[in-house]
């Protein structure tokens, strides 16, 4: 048989090109023939082939130079797209199997002399099969692609399309070439520890010889699904470092890493493991030395994304693996720093913290240890300020991980402290983020744990500085003393210039001294070393102290930003900006409560996304580790008792927004069954508790958490009613307003209103008008008080009454009778009519109602000292007291009864839709007798909506809209108006108390009869026409601001209710936003922005009067302001619609020239449309001409330069006029 003449430069030259175009002249004919016909080559053809080379090769190895032998081989190689993979398997195994009984063989011939002239026949054999195993290996990756990309295609396919040789691969498809490969890479190995110098002569010979094995080796690693094979992963790199380490494959490596880098993503990680296994275990780090070097200097295009993203991965991925190789090359990595891309930027970053671990964890400190450890610091530092905010992240995280080192760096600590803080201001909600990460961890990890615990409480600190000053003052000896501390010049003077007492000292003689005298001089020298050495050990303690107040002074100045971010629109930097507040909490940092408690209004994140829920669920799990979660080895009793007392002491100093965010966060709590019935019965004990030691803030926290439970549960009040009879609203309550009015809300719980009440699966029975509840809770308003206090009991209890009351008109009625009678039969025994209109200013009840009509209730208890003898004006002050409390009681009685006709509608337009649903009347003929009789007893004059209300549903043939018409009519005519009324006794006397302040002058009385005014004007039009003027007057005339923004609210309140009135009048509201009181400018435009957006109010050129607040001094009106610009531009182009007028007013009106810019700026930023910045400076641009001063010019130009407006005759304009202005100054 003949053989073939091989020669490896030319094979590779045509399989190269195309290895379907390599000649097979020798080929075995029952291959040839299947050449045209693919779909003939099947294993019955290919296999008695296969087999007759396979035992000739497993005879000799030579055998595979036969010709026929060699190019059946290439021949199935040719046609590897059809060749059943069965086949591909054989030839595979065949290639190395041979190859290994090669190397065997040559391995041989190599150590015996005789054998030296078979060298050059050896090294055809080992190419030849070099040159097969590239080949096979480059068909068996083929078909491992083919097989993952055509996998789920060849199932979807119909059983009737299958080819016979589709049926064939299918048949043999589950071959797995992963364990073949890795036997054919140990046998690369295998040749690889031959001695190929002594076969291949040249450098080249050899070069070639080596790139037919690796060739392959990088083959098998392009593919992602290879490289994440472990063993397969570990045999390349095998094959890979033993080619570079004995055959000169080095510069080739750095090649093909450089360009596997940029083109194959996957394998930045893969190619960085290899560098490291090469330099640790065959001991040649200098292909990582020359591949760094060369990325070094490497430039990337800025369309370029994957190159840098690779090469990142790599640098970053070896540094961690062999941190001493990168070090080497850092000054020339460096100038990467500079680089555009920001991936590098980043990668390198991590890299300086990769260093500073590594240089951290060094025992051998070499010279230049501690000046590397400072360059990465300031690498890693100055890229704080990075200009793209992923650097700035990623130089934060890094900082981040290195907390968690050993080696604690107390310098630097300090400074990323600093530079954290710094980055809580960042634009990036990223960056700030991570800041707040950073400064989470510094906290967990300070060092300063060492002499006395971990807790940062910073009196403590200070305290313990001024302790070791004061030590340290003591040991210093006075000014002037020799010894230590002393001037030392003084000292070198008596020294250099000996005076007459000095010289017989230094004469003397030391065996001239005495025992005593040695012994005390021994005795100095020690007491001097002591002292010297306490001081140097306090020395030390100071400035530990001092470190750790300045790590302290960073955190809470840090504390007031991460409480800025609790309002961050990015949910994850919420969460984060929590988990710092409660961190800082267990290290006991004096700021952080104020954070905890702001983080409660997150309970209103709307729920509707996964991250709203995040949040809330997030808060929730927060405030149970704070506060409701006991020490794992309390009993559950103790349990009990800690989380009751955490709960009563959230509710101490709390503001009224937080009193009810903490009872939307315990409601939920109770939903989700978090707070147990063990917690709930302590809460009732320490409410309940007999003794006197318990404190009025305990009881009192006890049954405001109560009353937040029973919004989600009503049960927990209606078992303990009596209690509350006996405490709330006995004798403790009478003893402490405030105890009451909280026991009223708890009690009004148990009726359920709004979503509570749709939840609430019992429905709740209103109480007779007898019952020892409503009783209690109508007498609790007779207790005679002259604190302010009383207003707020009064309007909880008769908010109680009418929730809980059958007949709630009746028993206030009573209320009001009792309250008159008080009144005015007191003045009458005492002659009050000279006296009331003289009244003394000296109280001033402030006063608070349900609909807003503010003010102060948690203010400390203010009584009237009744035996004080500096008073003789005491009774006319007792008389105002008493009329400001029964035209509070007035008022609030009308404005509830207006809610109870409401009530009373929509119950009887539910009764009326469940009649229909039966369709029957029957149910209605029982119900007749009572309301008679409930008719009957209405004979009192107090009003009788709710008797009207169920005698009209009581007629059969009333429809809807007679029902509301008889209940506006009520509310119109009869309450405030009507013979029977007993509110219409009231009208007439509160306009007059209100309208005469010249003879009523007790500036609580005024505030009261105001209020009490607002709300009887809510009650009726008429009444509000009539008395509008006054209302308005008093808005603009009284001096005293809670009366101001009262009036304010009731002016928002009527107009929603009575809008035709209000709508004329809106010019005397929009006066008040420059109010010289901040509340009453605060209140103004909050109840402006409300009737704005709701749409309550037309707006007519006024909204210039909101954008001055952009500018106001204070803060949250100028959030206010921006808030209600904000949501004003999503509806209906209205910034743009008004800005016209807003322009005017604001030109015109006095705001400096820069806050001017500032407000034209912001409102401008929400015209978007071209349309709309087109005509805006069409609109502007004809003021030009019209402009009478160089501001008013100025102003306009300045909108127009805000404008896209793109016309070239108005900045012709704005160019020509500013020239004419310059002339004319």
């Amino acid at each position: 048989m003949d053989t073939i003449n091989f020669d490896i430069n030319d094979a590779l030259k045509h399989y190269m090109s195309d290895p379907a175009s390599v000649a097979t002249p020798e080929a075995d004919s029952a291959l040839v023939d299947c050449e045209n016909d693919p779909e003939a080559l099947t294993n019955a053809v290919i296999n008695p082939v296969l087999n007759s080379i396979v035992d000739a090769v497993a005879e000799n190895p030579d055998f595979i130079t036969r010709s026929a032998y060699f190019d059946s081989l290439q021949f199935l190689l040719k046609c590897v797209q059809v060749l059943p993979t069965h086949a591909l398997s054989k030839i595979f195994d065949l290639i190395m199997s041979g190859l290994a009984a090669e190397a065997d063989i040559v391995n041989h011939d190599l150590d015996s002399p005789d054998e030296q002239e078979l060298i050059a026949h050896h090294k055809m054999l080992l190419e030849v099969y070099g040159y097969l195993l590239q080949w096979a290996t480059a068909c068996v990756e083929i078909k491992a692609a083919e097989k993952s990309s055509s996998a789920p295609a060849a199932r979807a396919r119909g059983k009737g399309a299958k080819s016979k040789a589709a049926a064939g691969k299918d048949k043999d498809g589950s071959w797995d070439s992963a364990q073949q490969l890795q036997i054919a890479l140990d046998v690369m190995t295998k040749v690889l520890k031959l001695k190929l110098g002594k076969i291949f002569l040249t450098t080249s010979e050899r070069d070639t010889f080596v790139g037919l094995l690796t060739r392959p080796v990088y083959m098998i690693l392009e593919s992602e699904q290879r490289c994440k094979n472990t063993a397969i992963r570990m045999h390349a790199f095998k094959v890979l470092c033993m080619a570079v380490k004995h055959h000169g494959h080095g510069y080739a490596a750095q090649i093909s890493i450089v360009q596997n880098l940029t083109y194959f993503e996957h394998l930045s990680e893969p190619m960085a493991e290899f560098l490291h296994i090469l330099a640790e275990q065959y001991d040649y780090p200098q292909l990582a030395d020359e591949s760094l070097r060369e990325l070094s200097n490497k430039e990337f295009s800025t369309n370029d994304t994957r190159g840098p993203k690779s090469v990142s991965s790599f640098i970053v991925k070896l540094s961690e693996l062999a941190p001493r190789l990168v070090i080497k090359q850092m000054t020339m990595l460096a100038k990467q720093l500079d680089s555009e891309s920001y991936t590098l930027r980043c990668s390198l970053i991590e890299v300086c913290g990769n260093m500073i671990a590594h240089l951290s964890t060094q025992e051998e400190r070499s010279e230049n240890h501690k000046s590397q450890l400072n360059a990465f610091f300031d690498v890693l530092e100055e890229r704080f300020l990075d200009i793209n905010p992923y650097c700035r992240c990623r130089a934060i995280q890094v900082y981040t991980k290195l907390c968690d080192l050993e080696q604690k760096f107390p310098k630097r600590r300090q400074k990323a402290a600093e530079l954290a803080a710094r980055s809580l201001q960042d634009k990036s909600s990223h960056v700030r983020r991570n800041a707040v990460k950073l400064l989470s961890t510094l906290v967990k990890t300070h060092p300063f744990t060492v002499l006395h615990g971990a807790q940062l409480a910073r009196k403590d600190w200070q305290a313990r500085l001024d302790k070791v000053d004061a030590e340290l003052d003591a040991l210093q000896p006075p000014a002037g003393e020799p010894g230590l501390g002393g001037d030392t010049t003084v000292n070198g003077n008596l020294v250099d210039e000996p005076t007459q007492v000095e010289s017989p000292q230094k004469a003397r003689d030391p065996k001239d001294l005495t025992e005593e005298e040695k012994e005390a001089i021994v005795r100095k020298a020690q007491e001097d070393a002591a002292t010297s050495e306490a001081i140097e050990k306090l020395t030390l303690t100071k400035r530990y102290y001092t470190d750790a107040l300045k790590f302290i002074d960073v955190l809470q100045e840090s504390t007031s930003t991460v409480c800025q971010l609790l309002g961050s629109k990015n949910k994850s930097e919420v969460i984060e900006a929590m988990d710092y507040l409660e961190i800082g909490n267990a290290y006991n940092l004096e700021d952080n409560m104020v954070g905890i408690r702001r983080m409660l209004r997150l309970i209103w994140t709307k729920g509707n996304s996964d991250e709203g829920k995040g949040v809330q669920s997030h808060l929730i799990d927060c405030y149970k580790r704070l506060f409701f979660e006991a020490p794992d080895h309390f009993t559950s009793n103790d349990a009990a008792i800690y989380v009751a007392r955490n709960m009563i002491s959230l509710t101490s100093g709390t503001t009224p927004a937080e009193l009810t965010s903490l009872e939307q966060l315990l409601a939920t709590m109770m939903k989700g069954g978090m707070i147990s019935d063990v917690v709930v019965t302590k809460l009732w004990e320490v409410y309940g508790y007999h003794k006197r030691e318990i404190s009025r803030s305990q009881r009192r926290g006890a049954i405001i958490v109560l009353g937040m439970l029973a919004t989600a549960n009503p049960e927990i009040v209606v078992g303990e009613m009596e209690t509350m009879l006996r405490v709330g609203l006995g004798s403790h309550g009478r003893s402490d307003p405030q105890l009451a009015k909280f026991t009223s809300i708890a009690l009004r719980r148990l009726n359920p209103t709004g979503r509570q009440a749709k939840d609430s699966p019992v429905k709740f029975n209103r109480l007779p008008n007898d019952h020892a509840v409503l009783a209690r809770l109508a007498a609790i308003t007779d207790v005679p008080s002259d604190s302010k206090e009383w207003f707020g009991v009064a309007e909880q209890a008769i908010n109680a009454i009418y929730a809980l009351a059958k007949h709630p008109d009746v028993l206030c009625g009573e209320i009001v009778k009792r309250k008159t009678k008080a009144v005015f039969a007191a003045q009458q025994r005492s002659s009050s009519r000279p006296e009331s209109r003289d009244l003394d200013p000296t109280v001033s009840p402030e006063v608070a109602d349900a609909q807003g009509f503010t003010v102060a209730l948690n203010e400390p208890t203010q009584t009237v000292n009744r035996s004080s003898p500096e008073q003789p004006v005491e009774p006319k002050q007792k008389n105002a007291i008493a009329l400001s409390q029964l035209l509070f009681v007035v008022g609030h009685v009308a404005i509830k009864q207006i809610v109870h006709l409401e009530l009373c509608e929509l119950d009887f337009k539910r009764r009326k839709q469940e009649k229909e649903k039966m369709a029957s009347s029957e149910p209605a003929a029982p119900e007749a007798p009572a309301a008679k009789a409930r008719g009957r007893k209405s004979k009192t004059p107090a009003p009788p909506p709710e008797e009207a209300g169920d005698e009209l549903d009581l007629i059969g043939g009333t429809t809807e809209d007679d029902f509301t018409e008889a209940m506006a009519h009520i509310r119109e005519r009869e309450l405030l108006f009507g013979p029977q009324s007993l509110l219409a006794n009231f009208g007439p006397m509160v306009a007059e108390i209100c309208s005469r302040n010249d003879i009523y002058k007790d500036k609580g009385l005024q505030a009261a009869a105001t209020l009490a005014l607002a709300k009887l004007m809510c009650v009726s039009s008429e009444y509000c026409e009539e008395h509008l003027p006054l209302l308005i007057t008093i808005m603009e005339r009284s001096p005293d601001p809670t009366v101001r923004s009262n009036v304010v609210i009731a002016l928002g309140d009527m107009a929603v209710c009575f809008n035709h009135l209000i709508d004329e009048n809106t010019d005397f509201l929009y006066r008040r936003l420059a109010d010289p009181d901040l509340s009453v400018k605060r209140t103004c435009l909050m109840t402006l922005t409300f009737l704005i957006l709701a749409g309550q109010v037309k707006v007519k050129g006024q909204l210039g009067e909101m954008a001055k607040c952009l500018e106001d001094s204070d803060k949250r009106i100028a959030d206010l302001a921006r808030m209600f610009f904000t949501e004003l531009s999503t509806k209906d182009n209205a910034v743009y619609n008004h800005f016209v007028d807003m322009f005017s007013l604001l030109s015109a009106g006095n705001l400096e020239e820069d806050s001017f810019k500032r407000v034209i700026k912001f409102l401008l930023g929400f015209v978007e449309k071209d349309k709309h910045a087109r005509q805006l400076a069409e609109k502007l641009a004809a003021r030009l001409q019209r402009c009478d001063t160089e501001r008013q010019w100025n102003d306009v130009a300045f909108a127009l330069g805000q404008l896209q407006h793109k016309n070239e005759e108005i900045t012709k304009v704005v160019g020509e006029g500013f020239k004419v202005v310059q002339a004319t100054a």
